[in-house]
C-alpha cells in the first residue's frame, strides 16, 4: 500500500464511483435519460469519459472500461442525431441505440465493481499479511467494507478473486493470532461469518477442518460467541460434531458462570443452538457437565423467571385487551400479543424458563431420534428435581419442561 502507484487510488476511486452511480441511474431510468440529452446521468458519463482518459489509461485493468465509455459516447451521439426525425429509420435507430446504451451502461457498472473488488481485496490481503503494521483503524475499515460487499449477495467473479487471494486463510490466521487486537480478531470473525453467508458450500469445509471454532471459543467475547452461534445455525450438526469431538462443550458450558452478562447470554444462545442441532454425544456431554444445574440456577436469578407465569407480570389492561382479541376473532391477534409480550420479557430476563427452552430445542431439533428425545426429557426432569432448591421450584420447572417441550 506504500507503492507510489497507489497514490492515484483515491482519485481513481472517486471517478469510478461517480461513473458507477451515473451508469446505475441510466439503467434505472432509461427512457427519461435517453429522451433528455442534458440528463444528469448522461452528462456525468460523458464528462467523466473525457476526464477518465488520463486516469484510466494508467491502469491496464481499466482498459475495457475505457472502451465501454468510448462506445457509450458514440451511441449517445447517434441517438441524439436522430432526435426530432420522424422517419421509420430514425425510429428504429433510436430503439436500437436505447437498448445498446442500457447494455453498455450495465457493462460499465460491472467493470467498475470488478475494479473496486480487486482493489479492496488486494488492500485487505495486504494489511492481513502485515499484522504488525499498527493500522488498526484501517484494518477494521477494510474488514467492514469486505463484510458489506459480501452482504450484497453472491458474485462469481468476487468469489474467484477471494479464492485466488486466499482471503479465508488470512482471516483465520488473524482470528487465531493472539498478537492481533481483540477488535481486529472480532471483525475477522465477522468476515468469516459473512463468507459462510456468501456461499456456505464453498467455505464450510475450511471452517470444519480449521481452527476457527476453537479460536472463537478461546476469545470468549460476546461477539465471538455470536459468530459461533451463526456458524452452528449455518453448518448445523457437522459443526456441533466438531465442537464435541474437540472437547469444547465444557468450555461453552463454563461461559454460563462468566461475570460478563453478555457472555452468559450469548452462551445460552449457543447452548440452545447446540441443543437443536446436536446429536446424542453432544447432548450427553452437556448434561454430564452439569448443564441442567447451571440452568436452574440461572432461572432462579434476577435475570431468570418463569414464562409459564408470565401473566402475573402483565398489567390488567394488557390482559383484558388480549382476552377481547381472543374472544373476537381474535385467536391470531391474541397469539401475536402473547408472543410479543414474551419477547419483551425475555429481553429483560434472558434466562427465563431456560430449562424448558433447552428441552424444547431437544424436542423439536434435528439431531436426535425420537427415543433419544424421550430419554433426555426424562433425564432433564430428574436433574431438575436434584438441582431445585424447593419442591415448589421443581414443580414449576418440571411443569414447563413437560408442557413446553411438547410439539
Amino acid at each position: 500500500m506504500d507503492d507510489p502507484s497507489k497514490e492515484e487510488g483515491p482519485r481513481v476511486l472517486k471517478v469510478l464511483e461517480a461513473l458507477k452511480q451515473a451508469s446505475h441511474e441510466l439503467q434505472a431510468h432509461p427512457r427519461q435519460d435517453f429522451d433528455e440529452p442534458n440528463s444528469s446521468a448522461i452528462k456525468a458519463l460523458l464528462e467523466l469519459e473525457t476526464e477518465s482518459d488520463t486516469i484510466l489509461s494508467k491502469d491496464p485493468n481499466l482498459s475495457i472500461l475505457s472502451q465501454h465509455l468510448t462506445s457509450l459516447k458514440n451511441l449517445v451521439e447517434t441517438f441524439q442525431k436522430c432526435r426530432g426525425h420522424l422517419s421509420i429509420r430514425s425510429f428504429l435507430t433510436r430503439r436500437v441505440s436505447t437498448h445498446s446504451i442500457s447494455r453498455v451502461a450495465g457493462s460499465i457498472e460491472n467493470e467498475i465493481q470488478a475494479w473496486i473488488d480487486r482493489e479492496s481485496v488486494e488492500n485487505l490481503t495486504w494489511v492481513l499479511r502485515e499484522p504488525g503494521n499498527n493500522k488498526e483503524e484501517e484494518t477494521v475499515r477494510l474488514l467492514t467494507q469486505f463484510e458489506d460487499r459480501l452482504a450484497e449477495g453472491f458474485n462469481r467473479e468476487l468469489q474467484d478473486l477471494i479464492l485466488k487471494s486466499k482471503v479465508f486463510s488470512l482471516l483465520e490466521s488473524t482470528l487465531c493470532d493472539p498478537d492481533s487486537s481483540k477488535r481486529i480478531r472480532e471483525h475477522s470473525a465477522f468476515a468469516i461469518g459473512a463468507l459462510i453467508r456468501f456461499n456456505k458450500d464453498v467455505f464450510v469445509g475450511q471452517v470444519l477442518m480449521g481452527p476457527t471454532t476453537r479460536a472463537l471459543i478461546t476469545m470468549a467475547s460476546p461477539h465471538s460467541i455470536k459468530v459461533l452461534c451463526f456458524l452452528i445455525r449455518s453448518i448445523k450438526s457437522p459443526l456441533v460434531d466438531v465442537i464435541e469431538s474437540n472437547g469444547e462443550i465444557p468450555r461453552i458450558i463454563a461461559f454460563l458462570n462468566c461475570q460478563d452478562v453478555q457472555v452468559r447470554v450469548m452462551a445460552m444462545d449457543c447452548i440452545l443452538e447446540i441443543g437443536y442441532f446436536g446429536r446424542k454425544e453432544a447432548i450427553d456431554a452437556m448434561l454430564e457437565e452439569g448443564l441442567i444445574k447451571k440452568l436452574v440456577e440461572l432461572q432462579r436469578s434476577e435475570l431468570g423467571g418463569d414464562l409459564i407465569e408470565l401473566g402475573r407480570y402483565s398489567s390488567k389492561n394488557e390482559n383484558e385487551k388480549e382476552n377481547r382479541e381472543v374472544s373476537a376473532d381474535g385467536v391470531e391477534l391474541g397469539k401475536k400479543r402473547r408472543e410479543s409480550r414474551e419477547r419483551r420479557f425475555l429481553e429483560s430476563h434472558p434466562f427465563a424458563s431456560c430449562v424448558a427452552r433447552f428441552a424444547v430445542q431437544l424436542e423439536v431439533g434435528e439431531g436426535l431420534r425420537q427415543r433419544e428425545r424421550r430419554a433426555f426429557k426424562q433425564q432433564i426432569v430428574v436433574r431438575v428435581r436434584e438441582a431445585s432448591a424447593s419442591d415448589a421450584e421443581a414443580a414449576t420447572i418440571v411443569a414447563e419442561v413437560l408442557w413446553g417441550a411438547s410439539p
